[in-house]
């Protein structure tokens, strides 16, 4: 699979398979994180892997939004390590590009996944910091359920020309 096949197939995935995802593959979603580009190569990531049920469970506790969590057999915390930002005010570009980078690895690994935002949600980024005692200089970004997809994915194309703006805005008809 090509990288524009995974972009075209890549969805929000919230029902699982009761498969573990193996640890080689894994570690290539972490290879892929950290190939992102960051602010002056700064590089501020940092990996919280969850497979413990009673985790996953709490962590499905984060918001509303993050109940996928309840049946995946893997949670990915993405986390920003504040110490030596160079560019402090960027370190959120930096962990969505590692996160979506993740996203599309999944679908070449056959695995779903979804992104349930934390950052800059404080409420949310103090549940995920409480929970795992993470030190002060450690943020909570994304919290990401993944797994085997219950349902295949399907290709959506999803290009809309009228959002395209050449040399000047013109009002965008949605």
């Amino acid at each position: 699979m090509n990288l524009s096949e995974a972009i075209y197939q890549r969805r929000s995935v919230r029902e699982f398979l009761p498969k573990k995802v193996e640890p080689q593959k894994i570690e290539i979603l972490f290879k892929t994180a950290m190939q992102a580009p960051s602010a002056g190569n700064q590089q501020p990531w940092e990996f919280l892997v969850v497979t413990c049920k009673e985790k996953l469970q709490a962590l499905a506790k984060a918001h509303p939004y993050a109940t996928p969590l309840e049946n995946a057999p893997l949670g990915i915390i993405v986390l920003c390590n504040e110490n030596g930002l160079r560019f402090p005010e960027y370190w959120q570009q930096d962990l969505a590009a590692a996160t979506q980078n993740i996203l599309l690895q999944c679908v070449e690994l056959d695995l779903g996944a979804v992104w349930t935002g934390i950052a800059p949600d404080t409420s949310r980024m103090e549940y995920i910091e409480k929970l795992f005692a993470l030190p002060s200089n450690v943020k909570a970004f994304a919290l990401l359920a993944v797994g085997y997809p219950l349902y295949p994915q399907k290709e959506e194309r999803r290009f809309k020309a009228n959002r395209v703006h050449y040399e000047e805005y013109k009002k965008a008809s949605f």
